[in-house]
């Protein structure tokens, strides 16, 4: 995939026409990174908008104890630059991290920001974005607030399975390798319960395979579990 391929798959560049989008193409870096790295960490300036080229990245909150909280898992193709830090001048409020090799098309805010003074029409459609993406945010806080930890599990694997799935003769396979830590980080509980519901879950044929490593047996199951949790809320 070409950068210019790249951009225009990506919410807030697929917005632009094809002259600026060429244009920005030569505002890109490439830069990779190892698992254990860190693309930028809390706290630090917020001074690019990120592209996931190739690999998977998690984006994590620490707490004053220095806990480390899995708030959402990124995916080829997907931007992350904690949008409201890079618009309003703040620093990161959390920190990316890979979850093994990663490449990444990295865009300067200076850079784009040229680029929407240029472009009004393409600004309306960021700021539309943005809204999208805060509904996203209060929901997924709803869902914490509200379910079940397991209707909050189950949730989280059709996400994933859906956006990353790859078909096998039993199942579908989680393209992304999370641990036990990583499961239970994401919606909010302690390791020990993820793996008591993992446990349940195979017991109950829903999932298989051990940690870093799970297959998606039965998704119309999870998906019920996961729609109960959303009439409960009605």
């Amino acid at each position: 995939m070409t950068e210019t391929d790249s951009l225009r798959r990506i919410p807030l560049f697929d917005l632009l026409n094809e002259r600026d989008r060429q244009r920005l193409v030569g505002e890109v870096v490439e830069v990779c990174y190892r698992k254990g790295e860190y693309i930028f960490r809390e706290g630090d300036p917020a001074e690019y908008f990120h592209i996931l080229k190739a690999g998977a990245v998690k984006c994590v909150k620490s707490s004053p104890s220095g806990k480390e909280c899995t708030l959402k898992v990124l995916m080829p193709g997907d931007l992350f630059c904690c949008e409201a830090a890079v618009f309003d001048g703040a620093t990161h409020p959390g920190s990316a991290a890979p979850l093994c090799d990663v490449t990444i098309l990295r865009v300067s805010k200076k850079a784009y920001f040229a680029m929407l003074r240029r472009n009004p029409d393409a600004a309306l459609e960021v700021i539309k974005y943005l809204g999208k993406r805060l509904n996203e945010a209060q929901e997924n806080a709803k869902i914490l607030a509200l379910d079940r930890a397991d209707q909050r599990l189950a949730s989280l694997l059709v996400k994933l399975v859906e956006r990353v799935g790859i078909p096998e003769p039993n199942g579908l396979r989680l393209a992304v390798r999370l641990t036990r830590q990583d499961l239970a980080n994401m919606v909010g509980v302690t390791v020990e319960t993820a793996i008591r519901i993992m446990s349940r879950f195979k017991r109950a044929k829903l999932v298989s395979g051990g940690a870093k490593q799970i297959v998606i047996r039965d998704l119309a199951r999870l998906k019920e579990l996961a729609v109960d949790s959303l009439a409960a809320r009605r």
